[in-house]
This record gives structure tokens, C-alpha cells and sequence, in this order.
């Protein structure tokens, strides 16, 4: 069975989480914290419970999501993985810390890529990825069909989807990818996101206004 913590992670709220069961070994998603209190919280969460981090894992590389990359993956001498398509966000993480007073070091590259139908495995564990761009290029998100739950970044929210007036938004690529890829799984998968609280697939198909 997989555990899950969630922090709250820098001023956009972001939602970083650590997966783990009992083999000692866990998965970082979108852990992007700042500052000395956020990252010791990090850490003395993975030190109390004996974990060690197998790798990072990006649903998408928006500059709030990417801030700890190169803390993280120096410290743990671990990789980060995102999807292909994103590296253009990348090349311009740094300008867009500068837009919201954030400072930020180029973010290293990842240590390799992740694309639809790939299996994310840590310790005794394994996620399944699915590709679900419109709110970014690049976005995917992680699913346990063991533990029942999706974690879907920015993708889709409790009431809401994400944001596609960024570059490389696109609304219509948005609903595709809930519909086809989301709102296939049953009803009570638990939905994980990149923002504000957990919802479940079958509310969001009910109540989400957007769709």
C-alpha cells in the first residue's frame, strides 16, 4: 500500500508529495520547496520515517513546480523525470521567476524522460503515466490503479481545471485530455492535485463547472 504525505510548498501553494510504502524507499512529486522551513519539513518528514528518495518527479515544469529541482537532486544524488515536451518550459523558468520576484538558477536537465504508458516504480510500488497536455506541454500525471488515486498537477482541480492561458495553453487539449485520459478512470479514484484540496474523478464529473 502506498502512503502519501502532502506539503504545501512556496507562495503559489503547491502541492508536494511524498509516496511511500515499506521498503524504505519513496517517490518526490512536485516537491517544491523553498526556503530553510520548507525544506527541513522535507526532510525531517523522510528522516523520521527511514525513507530514501528514488527519484522526482515533475507533472509539469512550471516554475512553481521546479523550484527545488536542483536543491533536491543535489542533496538526495538523485534525477528528476518529467515529460519531453516541457523542456521548452524550461528555457524560460527563469524570466518568469523574475516576473514574479522569485530568483531561480537555470534548472538542470532531467535525468530522463517520461511519456504515456510508462510505469514510474518505487520500492514495492508502481504508478502508471498518461499524457494530459492543455494546462502545459508536458503535463502528465501519475495514477494507482492498486491504491486508487491519480495525482493530476495542474490538470484538474476540485471545481476546477487548470489555467491555459499560459504558453502553451490550449482549453480545447485541456477537456480532451480530463475526458479521455481522467474521467475513464472509476469514480472513486482519488484525485491528488498539483492545488488546493483532493476531490475524487466521479465529483469532478458531477460538479466541475468547467466540464
Amino acid at each position: 500500500m502506498i502512503e502519501i504525505k502532502r506539503f504545501v510548498f512556496n507562495a503559489f501553494g503547491v502541492n508536494g508529495f511524498v509516496l511511500y510504502d515499506g521498503s524504505g524507499e519513496c517517490l518526490l512529486v512536485d516537491t517544491a520547496c523553498v526556503g530553510d522551513s520548507e525544506k527541513s519539513a522535507l526532510n525531517d518528514f523522510m528522516v523520521q520515517h527511514h525513507l530514501k528518495p528514488a527519484m522526482l518527479v515533475n507533472t509539469h515544469l512550471h516554475i512553481d513546480h521546479v523550484l527545488a529541482n536542483n536543491c533536491l537532486c543535489r542533496k538526495y544524488n538523485i534525477g528528476y523525470y518529467a515529460h519531453r515536451d516541457g523542456l521548452q518550459l524550461l528555457s524560460t523558468a527563469t524570466q518568469f521567476g523574475v516576473m514574479f520576484g522569485i530568483e531561480i538558477e537555470p534548472v538542470i536537465s532531467p535525468a530522463g524522460f517520461l511519456q504515456q504508458g510508462d510505469i514510474v516504480r518505487f520500492g514495492n510500488s508502481e504508478l502508471r503515466v498518461v499524457y494530459t497536455p492543455g494546462h502545459a506541454a508536458g503535463s502528465i500525471c501519475l495514477i494507482s490503479d492498486v491504491d486508487r488515486f491519480v495525482i493530476t498537477g495542474d490538470v484538474l482541480f476540485r471545481n476546477s481545471i487548470g489555467r491555459t492561458d499560459l504558453p502553451t495553453g490550449d482549453l480545447e487539449l485541456l477537456r480532451r485530455s480530463i475526458f479521455e485520459e481522467l474521467f475513464t478512470l472509476p469514480d472513486d479514484y482519488t484525485v491528488l492535485p498539483g492545488h488546493g484540496p483532493d476531490t475524487s474523478i466521479g465529483y469532478e464529473k458531477i460538479n466541475n463547472p468547467f466540464l
